[in-house]
């Protein structure tokens, strides 16, 4: 996206392709996750959570602590105070990075947040954000147990959650761009979105899909 400053009031421009993107992006993503997760029956919530936790951690630091550690070294070559860009970079690794820019988003004397070489990891974030609550709702539906009464209970536990962060996503829009841009509760619907997918999707048994071929997201 592209961020404006004129005459001190904040304006924020999203590009077309950005703003049909971001949503597909994370609906992906919550489709892919619910894949994963049903894929891997678990006896207990601590299996669960280090199962996933591992995986996750498996998947996304290594090439996200190369980049970081490439990104910082560049950036303090360039930029003679790099301290707060550092920061949204650093907070990357802790999935705080939405938290940073929102926060520097509502600052007056703020950089151009396009200009720091970290901005695009708040997506990322947002999903690590997703990664604390989801794992719960899997478990306290029963789907991560299979049988289908537990497809069924995570699906009413995500809807009303999902049309709750939908709405205050719409009221956000009007009162604080940032917040619905860069914050979990406004996005959270979309992530849903992806979830609730692959639940009207699936056949036969809840933790096998239809014709109980190999799941294509199982190194999820």
């Amino acid at each position: 996206f592209f961020f404006q400053a004129e005459d001190g009031i904040r304006d924020y421009k999203v590009t077309g392709v950005q703003t049909c993107a971001l949503p597909i992006f994370f609906v992906i993503s919550g489709f892919v996750i619910t894949a994963s997760l049903a894929s891997r029956p678990a006896a207990s919530l601590s299996d669960l959570l280090l199962g996933f936790y591992a995986r996750r951690i498996r998947r996304l630091l290594p090439a996200l602590l190369l980049f970081v550690l490439v990104a910082a070294t560049a950036l303090c070559l360039v930029n003679p105070d790099p301290g707060q860009m550092l920061g949204v970079g650093w907070g990357s690794l802790f999935g705080s990075s939405s938290l940073i820019l929102h926060k520097l988003a509502l600052e007056y004397f703020r950089p151009a947040i396009g200009l720091n070489p970290f901005a695009h990891t708040w997506s990322l974030g947002v999903e690590e954000q997703f990664y604390l609550l989801f794992p719960l709702l899997i478990w306290i539906s029963g789907f991560a147990r299979h049988g289908r009464s537990g497809s069924r209970r995570l699906g009413w536990l995500l809807l009303p959650l999902a049309l709750a962060s939908l709405a205050l996503f719409q009221h956000q829009l009007g009162v604080d761009q940032s917040a619905a841009y860069y914050l979990l509760p406004g996005r959270f619907w979309e992530l849903a979105a992806g979830a609730l997918t692959y639940l009207a999707l699936e056949t036969g048994e809840p933790n096998q899909p239809a014709g109980g071929a190999p799941l294509p997201f199982r190194s999820a």
